[in-house]
């Protein structure tokens, strides 16, 4: 069910969605959206965001089994290219979050901004390493070069909109991923 509310969320952003689009989407009534959520639309909304917390833990995972992280960062990045262009005017539920949120409800677009700033503290901790292990050359702090991914990320997630074109982004991307060498 969240998964499938999540699409929506994704799509249409929180103040768009109706509660009569969230029952179609998942199946379950408006009576029975409020008492599987009980904070309802936004209780919905937030386990929706709370989602991509769980696959940024995941992508953690993976990092630190990795023998290449930063490898992993940068076909992470690139796999954005790739995707399809429904995918590209979607971009990404936590930083539409952000935007959508900041004058409408604190809560909410402080959960997406708690996201944005952990994934920045993982890739603080994976640039460190990286930077000690000889790998990363750049001696650019590891916490300005993580909020350098965090600015491309939000950055391409407008650009994918803007130049739903796959090569265009490859070679945004690319130019971009060059400061973590």
């Amino acid at each position: 069910m969240v998964l499938k509310a999540q699409e929506l969320f994704w799509e249409k952003g929180y103040t768009a969605t109706s509660l009569s689009e969230l029952s179609a989407a998942t199946g379950a009534g408006a009576g029975s959206l409020y008492n599987t959520f009980k904070g309802g639309k936004k209780e919905l909304f937030k386990k929706s965001l709370y989602q991509r917390k769980e696959d940024l833990e995941d992508f953690k995972t993976v990092l630190e089994k990795s023998d290449n992280p930063i490898e992993l960062i940068k076909a992470f990045f690139l796999s954005v290219a790739t995707e399809s262009k429904k995918s590209h005017f979607k971009g990404c539920i936590v930083a539409n979050t952000i935007v959508e949120m900041t004058f409408i409800n604190e809560e909410l677009g402080n959960d997406a901004i708690d996201i944005l700033k952990e994934t920045e503290k993982l890739y603080t901790r994976t640039i460190l390493s990286e930077q000690k292990r000889g790998n990363i050359k750049s001696k650019i702090p590891a916490p300005v070069l993580a909020r350098h991914l965090i600015t491309l990320w939000c950055g391409i997630n407008t650009l994918r909109r803007v130049y739903p074109d796959k090569e265009i982004l490859r070679q945004q991307i690319e130019l971009q991923l060059q400061i973590i060498k």
